[in-house]
């Protein structure tokens, strides 16, 4: 029979659970649902010895302060799932978890009540026959996923943390919201100071910690989890929501043990699928693939149709770096990069398609979805690329190009080299400036609010509320203020 347990948190706040009642049990810990249902209690199997204790109450109180605390902590409150109580019941220690958003469980169908583990959309079996169209999200919704985690990793390693065990498994996300949460925090790594619990999760675990996971602890020749470890798990992510496939598990066989296969095929000899100079470990599509198709079919789906930013990214971490884990792309390179894809976007003109949205790399020609082969329905397709001055006089690219469609707004970001879209940008600035529109067979932008968009080389000015006319070749001062920018336009004509 259940049993009401009511406990106090060290700063006084009351938690009820009913023991005996409803309750998860995971790897290391029995999770109870807080009456109030605005929490969990997860406590844990084994005794938490004096080292995890101390890791516990700096999780809960000086780390915890320091993440949320600071400038732009109210935008991580979304991202994790941060411990915020330590209690004690039955001679057991426990923690205090606030519980998961709603849009991180199923609701409806098979999946119903499941938490929205990357599994599901990672896989291309689960995301084919698993998940109802409207779980499935976007392009544009898996980038903001990716977005989300990326800023979330960002936080940890600024703050001198690590995870340690970056998966599927230990990140939520709904990619039709475009939302990622990461959870259990509590295995968090500081580095010489409190070592990971784990080595991490299989399929993340980077390939210098599978290496030698044989190793005794305390053999210095062993790799453990760290930030460089966590950076390879952040690429792998990426790739795997991004793609539907994963960036090592290949055709390659290096053994008939699978064991041997396992540790050579993650570990020593891990070999990107996609490698541009060797092609041993190529995924090649079988017969009875079909459950599994398109997203395996890396030929017909390679990683470049990602876009410039994210391929150079993608052959940084999985070509160049895979086995250099100093030289792994940080979470910065990623945001940045994720940042500048996601203006590269073009909505696709198929109200089936299963991506809704795919990158424009060269506009030189006619674009085609490549997940539904649509081609692009108008007859020009203008873009923007966009400069930025470091002195006030000579104006230097800022490898940064807005493909235009019809409906795509301007932001403050885009004008100004000095606005950045990130956790710390002002309410004031996230408002858009103007606005795109294909209209009596010609594109124009109308000026919502910038106060000094004009015509560099004639300096006509296009007052709030009025509409430029995007020609080619046209210089466009978007900003005169420090940092503002001017654009390049270029239309490109199919007929």
């Amino acid at each position: 029979m259940a049993e009401k347990v009511s406990l106090k948190t060290p700063d006084g706040r009351k938690v009820e659970f009913l023991k005996g009642g409803d309750f998860k049990s995971g790897g290391m810990k029995d999770v109870y649902f807080s009456l109030d249902g605005r929490h969990v209690v997860a406590f844990y199997r084994e005794p938490v010895d004096g080292a995890a204790r101390e890791r516990l109450e700096k999780l809960v109180g000086s780390y915890r302060r320091n993440i949320f605390g600071m400038e732009g902590g109210n935008y991580y409150r979304d991202l994790f799932r941060w411990p915020e109580s330590i209690v004690e019941h039955g001679g057991r220690t426990g923690i205090v978890v606030p519980i998961y958003d709603r849009r991180f469980f199923f609701s409806g169908g098979s999946l119903d009540g499941a938490e929205k583990e990357g599994k599901w959309f990672s896989s291309a079996k689960n995301f084919n026959m698993c998940l109802s169209p409207a779980d499935r999200g976007s392009l544009l919704g898996f980038l903001k996923v990716c977005l989300s985690l990326t800023r979330a990793v960002k936080r940890l390693h600024s703050a001198g943390l690590a995870h340690s065990d970056l998966s599927y498994k230990n990140v939520l996300i709904d990619p039709s919201t475009g939302s990622a949460c990461v959870i259990d925090i509590d295995g968090l790594v500081v580095p010489g100071l409190y070592p990971p619990d784990v080595v991490g999760t299989t399929d993340f675990i980077a390939p210098e910690v599978v290496g030698t996971l044989h190793l005794p602890m305390g053999d210095p020749a062993k790799k453990l989890p760290c930030v460089e470890t966590d950076l390879h798990a952040l690429a792998v992510l990426i790739y795997h929501y991004l793609l539907h496939r994963h960036p090592l598990r290949g055709n390659a066989r290096w053994s008939d043990d699978q064991d041997i296969q396992e540790k050579k095929e993650m570990g020593e000899l891990a070999l990107f699928i996609e490698h541009p100079d060797d092609p041993r470990n190529r995924k090649l599509v079988e017969p009875n693939d079909g459950a599994f198709l398109p997203w395996i079919d890396t030929a017909r789906l390679p990683f470049t149709i990602l876009g410039p930013f994210l391929q150079d990214l993608f052959v940084s971490a999985f070509v160049h770096n895979l086995h250099n884990p100093p030289g792994r792309p940080i979470a910065d390179d990623w945001e940045d990069a994720l940042v500048k894809t996601t203006d590269l976007l073009e909505p696709c003109g198929n109200a089936s398609c299963p991506k809704g949205w795919y990158v424009v790399s060269d506009p030189s020609a006619r674009p085609v979805c490549p997940y539904c082969g649509t081609p692009y329905p108008f007859p020009s397709l203008p873009y923007l690329d966009l400069y930025s001055s470091r002195d006030g006089r000579e104006y230097r690219s800022d490898r940064h190009r807005v493909i235009v469609f019809s409906g795509l707004h301007l932001y403050r970001w885009h004008v100004s080299r000095e606005v950045y879209p990130n956790e710390k940008l002002a309410d004031e600035l996230k408002s858009p400036v103007g606005y795109f529109m294909f209209h009596n067979g010609e594109w124009i932008l109308v000026n919502q609010s910038l106060t000094s968009l004009m015509r560099k080389d004639s300096g006509e000015k296009i007052p709030v509320n009025q509409a430029l006319k995007l020609r080619a070749g046209d210089e466009v001062i978007l900003s005169a203020e420090k940092g503002g920018r001017v654009a390049l336009v270029g239309l490109q004509n199919y007929l």
